[in-house]
């Protein structure tokens, strides 16, 4: 019987999650400066930062930068002297992350690459392989995204990647939106990809998870 609730991914955040300054920062200001309100869950960026301390990872790229939230976490994670390049789009959520990073402690740390994130992978790929890769960006990119970080992804390295779960849509929970059908695609691709063994991480709106294997 499945117990996950809003109870519970409540308790696990209290526990595990605690926000410091920074990340409370991060969390409340995003969308007071207009960004939209779809950062991770606390429990989902504590998350991250095991998967990528568990690996050892030194060199991880974020696709979707948002506010900087789920990239405090990713890079807090990181080997000492680690790097975190992360993709977005608007010069707009490019500055308010650069604050929430600085604010952290992690701007040395930290490389915002502001521009049309298939543009920017296309550069980044002579930069690889990555340990870490994790991915939250516009749904319609998934397929693209994911295929650029299996070749793009060390052995044993970790890809993620967000909403999964869509809402709960994709199982015909709520009303399905224009990216219902989409993701529904994209897990099942995910699913039978031999070079990742994968599942999805249930808090939040999932998360997929995907160990490099070949």
């Amino acid at each position: 019987m499945t117990t996950y609730n809003d109870q519970l991914s409540q308790y696990n955040a209290e526990l595990f999650s605690i926000h410091d300054h920074a990340l409370q920062t991060a969390w409340e200001d995003t969308p007071k400066k207009g960004l939209p309100a779809i950062s991770i869950k606390p429990e989902e960026g504590r998350f991250l930062q095991v998967l990528v301390k568990a690996i050892g990872a030194k060199r991880a790229v974020e696709i979707g930068t948002l506010g900087g939230y789920s990239g405090i976490w990713i890079t807090r994670g990181l080997l000492p002297g680690g790097k975190l390049i992360t993709l977005e789009k608007e010069s707009r959520h490019a500055e308010v992350a650069r604050h929430h990073f600085d604010l952290a402690g992690l701007g040395a740390q930290v490389e915002i690459r502001v521009g049309n994130a298939q543009t920017s992978l296309l550069r980044l790929s002579d930069e690889g392989p990555f340990d870490f890769i994790f991915i939250d960006a516009e749904k319609s990119g998934y397929p693209l995204y994911y295929d650029w970080a299996l070749e793009n992804t060390r052995l044993g390295g970790v890809i993620c990647t967000h909403n999964a779960f869509r809402k709960g849509t994709v199982v015909g929970i709520g009303t399905p939106d224009e990216y219902t059908e989409v993701m529904q695609a994209f897990n099942r691709r995910v699913a039978a990809e031999p070079r990742a063994l994968s599942t999805i991480y249930p808090a939040g709106d999932g998360t997929i998870i995907s160990v490099k294997i070949a």
